[in-house]
């Protein structure tokens, strides 16, 4: 654990001169105290590390000095080749530069690696897109891959999608694209409005197949300055978690089965899951829990927990239990029709 540790420093090192206690405490995870015995400890293993005080100071290698901790083992050899999904380079216009990348890796790696590297590509495939459906690439992605590559800002115009019935609004804008999402096949954008100082500080996502036009920023032909705290990943998953709670407008109590509490996950969006587990009452004498669902409507609950049969027992809202006993009254008739007739 220790050894591992000691060798991400050592490269944390060379890769990013002048890292602090502090930083290099964050990026392992462990104590300011523990960074300086690790680097006492890589000193005495012959690795030049110096540290240096006031301002601009920090762990430093001595110059020139390049540690021999770069060659790749089999496991990060695997990991390696699987660190691109094959759709989305081909979206993106990189497949030919990563195939590129992937021959030139092939050939610096030692012979007993290369078969390594090769086994995870006949083992493993990324497919991202949802299943019955082959979402289209949008025209504009490449160039924008390209502006985001390069921090450039740009003028987008984006197809608003309207109230029901009603054409989408066009809207155009200058923004920052700071990153390029895939989710369930389908590309998303995060972008920073320029001077933006409302609540959510400037930052939009927009959805690449409604951006209808695309070109350079008016009078931006120098890359913008990108945030270096900036984090896309944390920055989806924060924004997606708190979209998806916006969509839940109602709430529904709901009795379940132990076999339906064990569904639920499965029929129901992760957030409106969460939620809802967190309310569960404890097992009453006869196994059933009580809870309640956010849902985006009644219409949308009736359907999701529809899917758990008698499992689950809606106790409010009283329209939807409504509509299940009229579902239930439906299926009854159907299938006790059904029964009297095959039964002449």
């Amino acid at each position: 654990m220790r050894a591992a540790r000691l060798i991400r420093m050592a490269l944390l090192i060379q890769s990013s001169p002048g890292l602090t206690a502090a930083s290099l405490a964050r990026e392992l995870e462990v104590s300011e105290r523990t960074v300086i015995r690790d680097a006492q400890a890589l000193q005495d293993a012959g690795i030049p590390v110096r540290s240096e005080r006031g301002r601009v100071g920090g762990y430093f290698l001595a110059p020139g000095y390049r540690t021999r901790l770069t060659t790749l083992n089999p496991s990060e050899a695997e990991t390696l080749f699987l660190s691109g999904l094959p759709s989305a380079l081909r979206d993106l216009g990189l497949s030919a530069a990563a195939d590129t990348a992937r021959l030139k890796l092939t050939a610096t790696l030692l012979p007993s690696l290369r078969e390594a590297a090769q086994s995870s590509v006949r083992r493993f495939h990324l497919d991202a897109p949802a299943w019955f459906r082959e979402p289209p690439t949008p025209d504009v992605l490449p160039e924008l891959a390209r502006a985001v590559w390069a921090d450039r800002a740009v003028e987008l115009s984006y197809a608003r999608p309207g109230r029901e019935g009603a054409a989408p609004a066009p809207v155009s804008r200058v923004v920052e694209p700071y990153g390029l999402v895939l989710k369930a096949g389908t590309w998303y954008v995060v972008a920073r409005v320029p001077g933006g100082a409302d609540r959510d500080g400037g930052w939009r996502t927009y959805r690449v197949d409604r951006v209808t036009a695309l070109a350079p920023a008016p009078g931006r032909d120098e890359p913008f300055d990108r945030d270096p705290a900036f984090d896309l990943a944390a920055h989806w998953e924060e924004r997606s978690a708190a979209f998806a709670r916006t969509l839940l407008r109602t709430t529904v109590r709901v009795r379940l089965t132990a076999r339906g509490l064990a569904a639920l996950p499965a029929v129901v969006d992760g957030a409106a899951a969460t939620d809802a587990l967190a309310s569960a009452t404890a097992p009453d004498p006869a196994g059933l829990v009580t809870l309640d669902l956010p849902a985006e409507s009644e219409e949308v609950a009736c359907d999701q927990l529809a899917r758990l049969g008698a499992d689950a027992e809606v106790l409010a809202p009283a329209a939807l239990r409504a509509r299940f006993r009229e579902r239930a009254a439906g299926l009854a008739a159907l299938y006790g029709a059904a029964e009297a007739d095959d039964q002449r």
